[in-house]
């Protein structure tokens, strides 16, 4: 019998240097408030990823935790930080979550089935109200295209058809997309 502890306890390192990878770039390249925002922005984002890999679920913590950060972080930093700052946060996750959630609902309605998960609509609510317009859309293109290469050469490592009804984490890919979209953000304003 295989023991699952021995299993995750294998990953711990990497998780580990995963997550100080995280907060370390996120500090070197935004320094001040900024960066420590990014920082914890890197260790929600990567346990979101994690989490959905393991479980097929993202955590209502989670991206609680991040959306509040990211509302806090419109608030507190950059020049145009102020209440109206929040407000166009609020917007734009709001703009992202209704048409994730019209997808959501509208493929369980024509195919009877699941396709994204409520969490899935959330973590999109997490990216308008951390990323610009412009960057909100070029991370999910960013997470779609990686999860369509990830199930594709899944498909060819195992020497299985592409199957239509496999499941897969698209969190696992928003999530990091979304610190990634954070960090090109932080490097463009240097």
């Amino acid at each position: 019998m295989i023991d699952a502890s021995r299993i995750h306890a294998g990953k711990q390192p990497f998780l580990c240097v995963m997550l100080l990878a995280g907060v370390g770039t996120s500090l070197a390249v935004s320094s001040g408030l900024d960066g420590v925002f990014g920082g914890f922005l890197s260790l929600l984002m990567i346990s979101i990823a994690v989490t959905d890999h393991e479980r097929y679920i993202i955590p209502n913590e989670l991206t609680a935790a991040a959306l509040a950060l990211a509302l806090l972080r419109a608030r507190t930093v950059g020049p145009d930080a102020d209440w109206f700052a929040v407000a166009w946060a609020v917007l734009r996750a709001a703009a992202l979550a209704v048409p994730f959630l019209a997808l959501m609902t509208g493929y369980r309605r024509w195919r009877g089935r699941d396709g994204l998960g409520l969490g899935d609509v959330k973590l999109a609510a997490v990216a308008g109200a951390w990323l610009d317009w412009i960057t909100v859309f070029a991370v999910i293109e960013l997470a779609t295209l990686s999860a369509l290469a990830a199930w594709f050469i899944n498909s060819r490592i195992r020497g299985r058809p592409l199957k239509p009804t496999e499941f897969m984490p698209f969190g696992s890919f928003l999530a990091p997309a979304i610190w990634i979209g954070w960090l090109a953000g932080a490097i463009w304003q240097l």
